[in-house]
């Protein structure tokens, strides 16, 4: 096989670059805006534009596998500067993690399910005491959530179930 090498973005291009990873996730390919994002963090490895779409795209692909794409997804989470972001976007990766379970219908997903959208409902919650005047996203996520947990009887929780998950987790 050739040996090909990457070719770097210019740091004006990381942008426009960001733009076209959110417009690849629209369009349900996770893989082409995660790779994206890898470019621009090559030149710029604090871009938090491009953390934050690589952290969706990540989660865009527990689908396939959560297991490979979860630590790295929770590790972005972790390094976002503000607490709020850090807080609401910890949550999305457990809601998206609960709603991979959830799909897989595998046997004790309900119960698995349930305790990730526990998890990543106490991490809305928090991140709805650090959000900024006006910002109504952990409120919504977590409606969606609660939501989700009565439209679906299977998502009930497992007696044996000590603790939710946490960021940690």
């Amino acid at each position: 096989m050739d040996d090909f090498e990457l070719k770097p973005l210019t740091p004006q291009g990381i942008a426009g670059a960001v733009e076209k990873a959110k417009q690849y996730r629209l369009l349900n390919e996770p893989g082409v805006a995660e790779s994206i994002c890898r470019d621009v963090l090559l030149v710029d490895s604090e871009y938090e534009d491009a953390k934050i779409v690589l952290l969706l795209a990540l989660t865009d692909l527990f689908t396939r596998s959560i297991a490979s794409h979860f630590a790295e997804a929770v590790a972005l989470a972790r390094a976002l500067p503000d607490s709020y972001d850090r807080a609401y976007y910890a949550g999305i990766v457990h809601e998206r993690r609960a709603k991979a379970h959830h799909r897989s219908h595998a046997p004790g997903s309900g119960q698995l399910a349930y305790d990730w959208f526990q998890s990543a409902m106490n991490l809305f919650a928090e991140a709805e005491r650090l959000r900024p005047v006006g910002d109504d996203s952990a409120i919504l996520r977590w409606n969606s959530c609660v939501r989700r947990l009565q439209a679906h009887g299977d998502l009930r929780p497992d007696s044996g179930q000590a603790e939710p998950h946490t960021l940690d987790d």
